[in-house]
């Protein structure tokens, strides 16, 4: 992906008069904003340490071999990647004052970003659509969810969250950098890269707005209709039992897609509005990237007993295997 930027701002290079990009941090607060930089360490670390935590217990507890874990999993390798993505570079402006970055780099991370919150934004539709076969048809769910499905339908997200959003960078990249390289943000977000163009960037934000839109508003609306159908399911059940078991199966992967879908909402609503306060929506932009893979893997291992039984079993064995 890097080398197919490189090749693309090569070929615009009379395009551009600036070669690299400066990431100048969270706006406002530049002369303290590197105390900013244990809290946001201690997260991604964080964020590390449970969701590895987690892909191990997955792996190696059998009885949670199944489809729902396996979504879980997958949602955990996505939240380590976002968060890759970009807590490194910003530790380093933070940490070493190393605010370059190079606009291929600048490019690639762009859509590596928008790849990443799709590709989680997909996941949370399988896992809602697990939810609801497993609720609503149990009987036909051990040969609908299966592991060919899981396979199929991770495939598909990730080729359509690879796919959907490669235009985003494309169009950034065909943009004239004339004069202005000074980015106020820590990472390369489309609008504040695009804002330092010396043409018309009307066409990156109208491609922005629709992309995110088809994409995150589709799976928004699959997983209303998915939790409504099994809303209405619980519901009918006689047994107020039952139907307490059937939804504390669904609390944690409502909790998480509540946070985020509702940050992005907050987002675009403070990009669009051109807020006085630069500082927030940057803020929000970043913590929107560490603050879910931190926060994904503690609600699943709280509200799930298998998850957590099976994450304290293997947190004993590696205890025991260290005295030894």
């Amino acid at each position: 992906m890097l080398i197919m930027f490189q090749d693309l701002t090569s070929s615009n290079s009379s395009r551009f008069q600036v070669s690299e990009f400066i990431l100048m941090g969270f706006p406002g607060i530049h002369s303290w904003q590197h105390w900013l930089s244990l809290p946001l360490a201690l997260l991604y670390v964080l964020a590390l340490i449970a969701n590895i935590l987690i892909i191990t217990t997955i792996y190696q507890e059998e009885s949670l071999h199944q489809p729902m874990y396996h979504f879980l999993g997958i949602l955990a390798i996505v939240d380590m990647g976002l968060a890759t993505t970009i807590m490194p570079k910003i530790l380093a402006i933070l940490w070493f004052n190393a605010k370059t970055i190079s606009l291929p780099e600048c490019f690639a991370q762009m859509y590596a970003i928008h790849s990443f919150i799709a590709m989680e934004s997909g996941i949370f539709v399988c896992m809602a659509i697990d939810r609801y076969v497993a609720i609503c048809r149990p009987l036909r769910y051990p040969s609908i969810v299966t592991e060919s499905f899981v396979i199929k339908a991770t495939l598909i997200m990730f080729l359509r969250s690879c796919g959907s959003f490669i235009s985003v960078p494309v169009l950034a990249a065909q943009r004239n950098y004339c004069s202005r390289n000074q980015i106020e943000h820590c990472l390369c977000s489309n609008l504040g890269v695009t804002s330092l163009s010396c043409d018309d960037r009307t066409v990156n934000s109208i491609s922005q707005l629709v992309i995110a839109w088809a994409i995150m508003g589709g799976d928004l609306g699959l997983i209303m209709i998915s939790y409504a159908l099994i809303l209405r399911a619980v519901l009918k059940l006689n047994s107020a039992e039952a139907a307490s078991k059937a939804l504390s199966t669904c609390t944690s992967h409502l909790i998480l897609i509540f946070f985020f879908y509702t940050v992005i909402v907050v987002l675009s609503i403070t990009h669009g509005s051109q807020m006085k306060v630069p500082l927030i929506p940057v803020l929000l932009n970043v913590l929107h990237n560490v603050i879910p893979p931190a926060l994904n893997p503690m609600v699943y291992a709280l509200k799930n007993r298998e998850l957590k039984q099976g994450l304290y079993r293997v947190i004993g064995l590696e205890l025991k295997g260290n005295h030894e």
